[in-house]
């Protein structure tokens, strides 16, 4: 492996754009790495207020003092480096986009809890975030996500622990602090995120039929209005410690993931 002379000599491909991919992007470009992102047309990410995907539906989206813009061709992922902001790009299997730039690392911050056709021979290191990858399969390194002892661990051989479908707990709440639908239809917000709700308050409709706070606190995350949803599909998540201003930077969570895929990097060209 090179010895690594200077980040930006390194071109990072990432898949997806949502809340824990974002705190990737932000450390990798604050490290001085050119990135480039590919999300899918129709992004479902619900911590949109720190989520680069919403470039793809606002032209741009800046995330503490970071800026991705959306670009259509390929041909703009140069210039719009130069302008010291990250490209973005709808481009769901990443192929033309990774076929164009041919990049050194590629990192599939999709979070589905399972591969979608990201392999070990897409790059010269290739990083799977959480479970559904096995490294030395298909990818050459994992990083952990789940909450505890391991968050933001390097996994060079074997694969993230299983998804259990609890949330980590913050204030001392796991599942309750999850919105989610109660039947299929069309997804419209009543309230905003950072603004306070009690518990048993109406956060969203999906079509008539409301999504209900489980507990007090601030609205943390909400998808998009106009979203078809699903029946049980996570739509938003409330912040029981009630600080709005949380709402609207990375977590700690998303930063110890950036940790781990930037010490993941430097070891694998480093070594």
């Amino acid at each position: 492996m090179r010895i690594i002379q200077k980040t930006n000599e390194l071109i990072v491909l990432i898949r997806g754009a949502g809340e824990m991919a974002s705190g990737v992007v932000h450390r990798l470009h604050q490290s001085h790495f050119k990135v480039c992102l590919v999300e899918i047309p129709e992004p479902l990410a619900v911590r949109r207020a720190v989520a680069f995907s919403e470039a793809i539906h606002d032209g741009e989206k800046e995330v503490e003092g970071v800026r991705a813009k959306l670009i259509s061709r390929q041909e703009g992922i140069e210039p719009t480096w130069k302008s010291g902001d990250i490209p973005i790009l709808v481009d769901p299997d990443a192929k033309k986009t990774r076929n164009f730039l041919k990049p050194d690392i590629l990192i599939d911050g999709i979070m589905a809890k399972k591969n979608l056709g990201t392999q070990i021979s897409d790059a010269p290191l290739v990083i799977g975030l959480g479970p559904g990858f096995t490294a030395g399969k298909d990818v050459h390194l994992v990083v952990e996500t789940n909450r505890g002892h391991n968050l933001g661990r390097v996994i060079s051989k074997g694969a993230a622990e299983a998804d259990t479908g609890i949330p980590g707990e913050i204030g001392g709440y796991t599942i309750e602090r999850l919105l989610r639908t109660m039947k299929k239809g069309i997804f419209h917000p009543q309230k905003s995120i950072g603004e306070r709700v009690n518990k048993g308050a109406v956060v969203a409709v999906a079509d008539d039929f409301p999504v209900i706070a489980k507990i007090s606190g601030v609205v943390r995350g909400l998808l998009r209005d106009g979203v078809e949803v699903k029946k049980g599909m996570k739509v938003g998540d409330i912040d029981p410690r009630g600080k709005r201003e949380l709402c609207f930077t990375i977590s700690d969570k998303a930063r110890a993931i950036g940790g781990g895929v930037l010490e993941g990097i430097l070891y694998w060209f480093n070594k």
